[in-house]
């Protein structure tokens, strides 16, 4: 991994996917972050999204907490109720200080084979189900075109692993984050120091600031808002899939704008059933495989309230 000061930028488009891959590699195998342009997802789109998440965090507590979330990890998750305590990158002992609406795959039930499965958590508002649905449609076609890149980027030879996203396990989460005083201690983070634990994150960020990605020597370099873009990064398991080949990057939220901060962040990964082991064509695995419902178990229960093995 290079030092490096800002972050890159990969424009899609209708352009080859082998050519696009050449461009992904230089800037995830040496960053793990990037601005994807020309992508093709609607702006009006998105605008409603972020509509849809100020009428929901402008509700009143008792009606968020209505849909709290639950074990299948769908509905509010309320200020100061997830700490990052599995971070290796910083001593966390405070809750992150923002709060969202969690939306997953929508299932018709909970099936005891599947681990999160489940119907969705739904507010009372007006057309907020029809716009997340429709952002989700979207924004999983965006994922599996850029998975496929991912892989020719990590130099992959076999690409059986692409159907466990036809039925992919995907995060939709709708956060706010109020302002921190600007005298706040240096351990309180609106999002703690961090790497993703999926594959690919499609960032949507409004223009107040606060996102930030860690260089090898430390030092943190703001990743300011682009309107025509989203924010990409890789994480724990396509960086394991790649074999080490694509780079999972750490990065922070830290609100001191003194304004209300929105972000949409959408996580695509595979299902949860799927075995995730470095791909043929990355050479001599350097990780185990892991079932990615065993990895992501772990990682909820550490990290949630809601997930706490005391928890009924």
């Amino acid at each position: 991994m290079t030092e490096f000061t800002e972050i890159p930028v990969v424009r899609l488009g209708k352009r080859p996917d082998e050519e696009i891959a050449r461009d992904f590699r230089a800037a995830y195998g040496t960053i793990g972050f990037g601005y994807i342009v020309d992508h093709g997802v609607d702006p009006a789109l998105i605008r409603n999204v972020f509509e849809a998440s100020k009428q929901f965090h402008a509700l009143a507590l008792a009606k968020k907490q209505a849909i709290a979330v639950d074990r299948s990890h769908r509905g509010y998750i309320a200020i100061n109720t997830s700490t990052d305590v599995n971070s290796s990158l910083a001593d966390v002992t405070k809750p992150n200080q923002s709060a969202s609406f969690m939306m997953m795959r929508e299932d018709a039930r909970v099936d005891p084979d599947i681990y999160l499965s489940g119907p969705n958590r739904w507010p009372d508002l007006p057309g907020f189900r029809e716009t997340l649905e429709a952002y989700v449609e979207v924004m999983s076609d965006l994922g599996r075109r850029l998975m496929r890149i991912a892989l020719l980027a990590s130099g992959a030879t076999d690409f059986s692993v692409l159907p466990a996203f036809d039925d992919p396990t995907i995060w939709l989460r709708l956060l706010h984050y109020p302002p921190q005083p600007k005298s706040s201690p240096d351990d309180l983070f609106g999002s703690a120091p961090h790497t993703d634990f999926g594959c690919l994150t499609l960032l949507a960020q409004d223009q107040v600031g606060g996102l930030q990605v860690q260089t090898p020597a430390g030092t943190w370099v703001d990743v300011p808002s682009n309107p025509d873009a989203f924010v990409v990064n890789v994480g724990d398991m396509l960086h394991r899939m790649s074999n080490g080949q694509l780079l999972s990057t750490p990065h922070r939220v830290i609100n001191r704008s003194g304004r209300e901060r929105y972000s949409v962040p959408f996580f695509f990964d595979p299902h949860v059933n799927t075995i995730i082991q470095p791909l043929p064509g990355t050479g001599a695995p350097n990780f185990n495989p892991l079932i990615f419902s065993d990895f992501l178990r772990s990682e909820l229960e550490a990290a949630y309230e809601a997930h706490k093995p005391n928890k009924n």
